[in-house]
């Protein structure tokens, strides 16, 4: 599958490039500081309260290690319940697919406006995009998803998607917007956060009670029951998924679980890794269809659009078991710094380095599995243990074999690797270029380095420091100043006996 046939990949420039633009805005490095380092210290400690965290852990990742290697077995025992319990099942190979099908179902309402409970598969597949072809008007329900859309803007965070915006900036998006989406914003509105969530609420209101067709996504599926699970903190999504007629769940298919009692173990490590909350404030559950309670029409798409040949890869398959939390975001230095619009894919940060090229082909996302410091503090932090250091370096052998085959002639690298492997080997030939290198370094130092490299060592010497070579080697001084004595002998002739 190609990058253009999946819209989780957006197109932006590779992340270098990217990188470099926001790390020159310090509004947004402010925004970011202050907003990971909250919810990272929130999560350590609600975490802490538990004694049995890391058991948890453990049996969380066992649970999806399990799932995804079953995944077959589950997902049709899941259709199953849920068509017993008068829900219709739906396959998407891919995000065209699955935005056919949700298009179609809401054209067969009549309706032409829906409204959404936050969710990544959506965002991942460009629903929005696909129902305004067709007419179909999607209000984001969600503050931040909100104030992304009417921003006009990309989510750059999975949990907080507005975060790079700060309240000025809300109150002017806002005054600005809010007219030409339903009610305007009151006249006088402040940049107080209990004013802005206010007009967000106003605005939403009338929408929940209009609509007739809601599309959620999916946090967790029973396979065993048929049970959908989304859980939120502001209520949105409880109208979403009560008021409307028809209800369409646009869910992955790696989401789903073996038995509605695996939830006990997945809703206590996500609200404390995700918000810091011992639980979520809205924990919604339903099963097919009620008669005279919730709608009366359920729909669920079953998304792939790449994760069937993620699960062929035995290491990479382990981003699978990603439950959405963010806490791998909140601890990771780069994400810190950059934020997520730089990594040019709806989902950011060190999961998003590493899931993304999966999905749409390493070849597509080569520079994302490089984004990252290798410290491991994102292993640590997930929920689910997914290794994602072990995964990126995985995939960041994927991407230069991806860019070797793409190529007539050998890398740059794959050269620099031959040659180091021959000079290494040798260590005559180690002493020669260590000498050579000794004395042309000195001729092109200053102030004790070197500058920019020529050629292809360009791009690493534009952001490292080339210190100078020493002018004697560690072999030659060794060689010079260790003259052995009588007691060195000795001790030679008594191992050499020992032997």
């Amino acid at each position: 599958m190609s990058g253009a046939d999946n819209v989780v990949w957006l197109g932006t420039p590779a992340f270098p490039e990217a990188a470099r633009s926001a790390l020159a805005d310090t509004r947004l490095r402010t925004n970011l500081r202050r907003a990971t380092g909250t919810i990272r210290d929130k999560r350590l400690a609600v975490a802490a309260e538990l004694e049995d965290w890391e058991e948890l852990r453990e049996t969380a990742a066992t649970i999806k290690s399990h799932t995804l290697r079953h995944l077959d077995h589950h997902l049709l025992r899941l259709e199953k319940a849920v068509t017993a319990a008068g829900g219709v099942v739906h396959w998407a190979a891919d995000a065209a697919e699955a935005n056919r099908i949700v298009t179609y179902l809401v054209q067969q309402t009549g309706e032409d406006e829906v409204v959404k409970v936050k969710s990544m598969a959506t965002q991942e597949i460009g629903l929005n995009e696909a129902l305004a072809d067709a007419g179909i008007r999607a209000y984001e329900t969600d503050l931040a998803e909100l104030i992304v859309q009417l921003g006009g803007d990309r989510p750059s965070h999975i949990l907080v998607p507005a975060i790079h915006r700060g309240r000025s900036e809300i109150r002017e998006i806002f005054r600005r917007e809010m007219g030409e989406w339903g009610r305007p914003a009151p006249e006088n509105l402040t940049d107080e956060p209990r004013d802005l969530a206010e007009a967000a609420r106003l605005h939403l209101r009338e929408k929940f009670l209009r609509a007739k067709v809601a599309v959620s996504g999916a946090n967790f599926a029973a396979a065993d029951t048929g049970t959908i699970a989304v859980v939120e903190s502001e209520g949105n999504g409880r109208m979403c998924l009560t008021l409307p007629e028809t209800l369409i769940t646009v869910m992955g298919i790696e989401k789903v679980l073996p038995s509605f009692a695996d939830l006990d173990v997945f809703l206590q490590l996500l609200p404390r890794s995700s918000t810091g909350e011992r639980m979520n404030p809205y924990t919604s559950l339903w099963t097919g269809v009620t008669e005279g309670d919730g709608p009366q029409n359920f729909h669920l798409v079953l998304l792939d659009n790449g994760r069937t040949a993620t699960l062929s890869d035995e290491v990479g398959r382990q981003a699978l078991a990603c439950i959405r939390c963010s806490a791998c975001l909140n601890v990771c230095p780069v994400y810190e710094r950059t934020g997520g619009h730089a990594y040019g894919s709806v989902y950011p940060g060190p999961i998003g380095a590493v899931l993304t090229p999966q999905l749409v082909g390493i070849e597509n996302a080569a520079s994302l599995p490089f984004a990252s410091t290798l410290c491991g503090a994102c292993y640590d932090a997930c929920p689910v243990k997914i290794n994602i250091p072990e995964v990126l370096v995985h995939l960041r052998a994927e991407a230069v074999e991806a860019k070797r085959r793409g190529r007539l002639l050998p890398t740059t690298e794959g050269l620099a690797m031959k040659a180091a492997g021959a000079v290494l080997g040798s260590p005559r030939r180690l002493a020669a270029v260590q000498r050579l290198a000794a004395v042309g370094a000195r001729l092109v130092a200053r102030d004790g380095r070197i500058g920019a490299l020529p050629g292809p060592f360009a791009d690493w010497s534009g952001t490292r420091d080339t210190p100078v070579p020493a002018r004697e080697s560690l072999r030659a001084w060794w060689r010079r100043t260790r003259t052995p004595t009588s007691e060195d002998a000795r001790t030679a002739a008594e191992g050499k006996a020992r032997r």
